[in-house]
C-alpha cells in the first residue's frame, strides 16, 4: 500500500491519472473511496501516517490493543450502519454500556439514577440546584453566545458550576466563556434538566433519551478493525491506499485543483476529496490561497490529547467502560477499561489494562513529557483516585494524538465560513469528515459527511455536505429522520451527569 514513486515515478504518475484522490485515510475517506469504488470508479487514498483508521484507529503494543477515546458503534443513520454491518458484520459484538462519573471522591452511577443522586449529592445541594434551575428557567430567552451561558440557562447556574464549568475547562484548556455556544448545541440539543431528572427516576424507555443508551456495538479487536476490513474491501474493488505518503502540495489553476503532489511528484485527478484538518489544507495550496484565506485558515485551533495505557497486575480496576474524572487535582479526564469494550483487547486473563486521557495543546508541557515521565504521572494519578497501588504497574505505552478536536472558540465560524466561501470556487475540491469540515463530528457523522460527498460527486446530488450534524441535532432526541448518533470517543466535556456527549 506503500507509494512506489521512487521505483517509477513517471509511470506512477501516468498510471494514477483520472483517479479520484482521497486524502486520509480515516473514517471519512475510507468511507469515500469504499463508496466510489463500490461503483467502479478508480479511487486513490493517501495516507501520511503507516496506519488507517486516524482517530479512530485501534494500536496495538506487546499484544494489547489500545483504542484512542472509546468508540461506541451506534448510530440512527441507516446507510451508515448498514455500511459498518456490511464490513464488519460477525465481528461486531454487543456490548453493555456502563460509565460513571468521578466527583468529589465519590463516584455518580452514570446515566443518573435518581436515589444515587440523592444519597451522594445530599438534600441541601439537591435543593441549591433545583433553586437554580428554576430562577434560569424564569428568566428565557436570556443571550446565549457561549458555551458557558447557554449549559447555565437549560440546566441553572448552580449545576453548571458543580459539573460543567472545571471539567469543561480542563478538556478544552480554555475558559468555558470562550467556547460558543454551537458545540452545546450541536452535542445536546433537546435535553433538558427535566427531561434528564425525569429519565433518572423513571427511567429511559425505549432509548428515548439516545445519549443514555445501555447497549451499543464494537468491534473485537477495537474500533481500527472496521477500517482495516475497509481498505482490504477497498483493495479488492481495485481501489488502492498509500501508507506514508504525506501530501505536501496542492496545485490550483483557474478554479480547479489540477494535481496533487506526494513525494515530490504530481499525481493528476479530475477531483480530490480531502479529510486533512482544513488549516493544513489551505496551507498547501499553491500558488497560495488570498492572505484572507490563510490567515483565516491560521487562526483555527485544536485541541489535541494523548493516552498513557498502563498495564496493571490483577483483576480489572472497574467494570465501566470508561470513567469520566471531575477530579480536579489531578489531570487525567477520561480513563478506559480497554477490556470492558471487548476481552480480546486485553491478552493477558492476570493483567488489568486502562488508558488515562489527557487533553493538552501541541507543544505544551504535558506534550512534551517524555513517554517515561508521562507514564510516572498516569501511574501517580491512577493511585491518588484510589483506583490502584502504583506497585502494581507493570509498564505503560504512550500515543499522541495531534488535532484530535476542532475548537469552538469565538472567531471559528467567522473563519471557517470565509475559507469556505473560497473552496466554493474550487468546485473539484471536496472537504469531509471531522477536521475537513472543522466540525465536531464523531465517526458515523463522518461517513455521512463522505457518502453524500460521493453522491454529489457521482449522482449531482446537490447535499450541502458542512450541514451533515450542523443542525444543533445530535443524539438527544429519538426523531425519525434525525441526523445520526455515535457514542463515540471525542471530548468528554459535556459527559456530564445530565448528558452523556461523548464523541471521537
Amino acid at each position: 500500500m506503500q507509494s512506489n514513486a521512487a521505483e517509477n515515478p513517471e509511470f506512477t504518475a501516468l498510471a494514477d491519472a483520472g483517479k479520484v484522490l482521497v486524502l486520509g485515510a480515516g473514517p471519512a475517506g475510507l468511507t469515500a473511496a469504499y463508496a466510489l469504488a463500490k461503483r467502479g470508479t478508480r479511487v486513490l487514498v493517501l495516507e501520511a501516517e503507516e496506519q488507517v483508521g486516524g482517530l479512530a484507529k485501534t494500536v496495538i503494543k506487546d499484544g494489547y490493543r489500545f483504542d484512542l477515546g472509546g468508540h461506541r458503534f451506534f448510530t440512527k443513520a441507516k446507510e451508515v450502519d448498514e455500511l459498518w454491518h456490511e464490513v464488519l458484520d460477525d465481528e461486531f459484538l454487543l456490548r453493555p454500556r456502563m460509565s460513571r462519573i468521578y466527583w468529589k471522591q465519590r463516584f455518580l452511577d452514570y446515566p443518573l439514577r435518581g436515589p444515587d443522586v440523592i444519597r451522594k449529592l445530599g438534600p441541601v445541594e439537591l435543593t441549591r440546584v433545583l433553586g437554580s434551575w428554576l430562577v434560569a428557567a424564569a428568566r428565557p430567552g436570556r443571550q446565549e453566545d457561549t458555551f458557558e451561558q447557554w449549559v447555565s440557562n437549560r440546566f441553572g447556574k448552580r449545576l453548571f458550576n458543580l459539573f460543567f464549568k472545571s471539567y469543561t475547562e480542563k478538556v478544552w484548556g480554555v475558559p468555558t466563556s470562550e467556547i460558543r455556544a454551537e458545540w452545546a448545541a450541536q452535542r445536546i440539543k433537546g435535553l433538558s434538566f427535566f427531561s434528564a431528572a425525569k429519565a433518572s427516576f423513571i427511567g429511559n424507555k425505549n432509548n428515548n433519551v439516545k445519549s443514555l443508551i445501555d447497549r451499543f456495538h464494537y468491534p473485537r479487536y477495537g474500533p481500527g478493525q472496521m477500517w482495516d476490513a475497509m481498505t482490504r474491501e477497498i483493495e479488492a474493488l481495485g481501489g488502492e491506499v498509500r501508507l506514508r505518503a504525506p501530501v505536501e502540495q496542492l496545485r490550483v489553476s483557474d478554479g480547479r485543483v489540477t494535481g496533487v503532489t506526494v513525494d515530490g511528484q504530481v499525481l493528476e485527478s479530475p477531483h480530490v476529496i480531502s479529510s486533512l484538518p482544513l488549516r493544513t489544507t489551505v496551507g498547501m495550496i499553491d500558488p497560495p490561497a488570498p492572505d484572507e484565506v490563510r490567515a483565516a485558515a491560521q487562526g483555527l485551533r485544536y485541541r489535541d490529547f494523548l493516552t498513557v495505557a498502563l498495564i496493571l497486575d490483577g483483576d480489572d480496576l472497574f467494570p465501566d467502560n470508561w470513567i469520566y474524572i471531575h477530579e480536579p487535582a489531578v489531570q487525567v479526564g477520561r480513563i478506559q477499561n480497554y477490556r470492558s469494550w471487548s476481552e480480546w483487547m486485553v491478552p493477558d486473563p492476570d493483567k488489568a489494562c486502562v488508558g488515562m486521557e489527557y487533553f493538552c495543546f501541541e507543544g505544551d508541557e504535558l506534550w512534551t513529557m517524555s513517554d517515561d515521565e508521562l507514564v510516572a504521572l498516569a501511574t501517580r494519578e491512577l493511585a491518588a483516585l484510589n483506583l490502584a497501588e502504583e506497585s502494581t504497574v507493570r509498564g505503560g505505552h504512550v500515543v499522541r494524538v495531534p488535532k484530535a478536536y476542532p475548537m469552538y472558540d469565538a472567531a471559528y465560524a467567522e473563519r471557517v465560513g470565509e475559507i469556505r466561501g473560497w473552496l466554493e470556487g474550487v468546485p473539484n475540491l471536496i472537504q469531509i469528515g471531522r477536521n475537513g469540515l472543522h466540525r465536531y463530528n464523531n465517526s458515523d457523522h463522518s461517513s455521512l459527511t463522505a457518502l453524500r460527498a460521493v453522491e454529489n460527486l457521482l449522482d449531482g446530488a446537490g447535499h450541502d455536505i458542512w450541514a451533515v450534524n450542523a443542525d444543533s441535532a445530535y443524539h438527544e432526541e429519538d426523531v425519525a429522520d434525525e441526523q445520526p448518533y455515535l457514542d463515540a470517543p471525542a471530548t468528554p466535556a459535556m459527559n456530564k451527569p445530565l448528558a452523556d456527549v461523548s464523541g471521537s
